[in-house]
């Protein structure tokens, strides 16, 4: 099977690149500032407060004994592969795809970095209300929330006959 890419595609990577330069800029910032566990406020609702996870979202299998390291590596690095090479086989039209699909790539290269190197994953962004506290995130989580909104969207978009871009 031939892999068909568009050059004006490939350009969305930049994108990509971006996520992965600020998450790890404000990953090493956080460790290099922030004291694990104690929450620094910034302002109501928001602390930063420097935390691991050896798992995936919302902890899932934190605590599952470290095979869980190389196995979320590896989704990571399959998932992004498949996802690079769907941005690439995008129509020069299909812009809101393209910036879905590097958001997602970024953040998920952003974690499997940290996940590699060190075998758990720098959060630091703490949202709460009262008592509740939203489980810690850092940019590529969040990066990768934008891109499957996005993808959630333009799903719709498409849904009603639109053409999935941002024209």
């Amino acid at each position: 099977m031939k892999l068909i890419t568009n050059p004006v595609m490939v350009r969305w990577l930049w994108l990509s690149v971006l996520v992965v330069v600020l998450d790890q800029a404000t990953k090493w910032l956080a460790v290099a500032v922030l004291a694990p566990y104690h929450p620094l406020p910034v302002v109501p609702l928001l602390n930063l407060t420097l935390m691991y996870n050896e798992g995936a979202a919302f902890s899932f299998l934190a605590d599952a004994g470290g095979w869980q390291r190389w196995f979320f590596a590896g989704f990571a690095l399959i998932m992004s592969t498949v996802l690079v090479i769907w941005l690439l086989r995008l129509g020069r039209h299909e812009r809101l795809m393209a910036a879905t699909l590097s958001l997602i790539v970024g953040g998920a290269v952003g974690n499997l970095i940290d996940r590699v190197l060190t075998g758990r994953v720098v959060d630091f962004i703490d949202l709460y209300v009262g008592n509740y506290h939203w489980p810690a995130f850092n940019v590529a989580d969040s990066a990768i929330t934008l891109g499957v909104i996005l993808l959630l969207l333009n799903s719709l978009l498409e849904g009603r006959g639109g053409q999935g871009s941002l024209s």
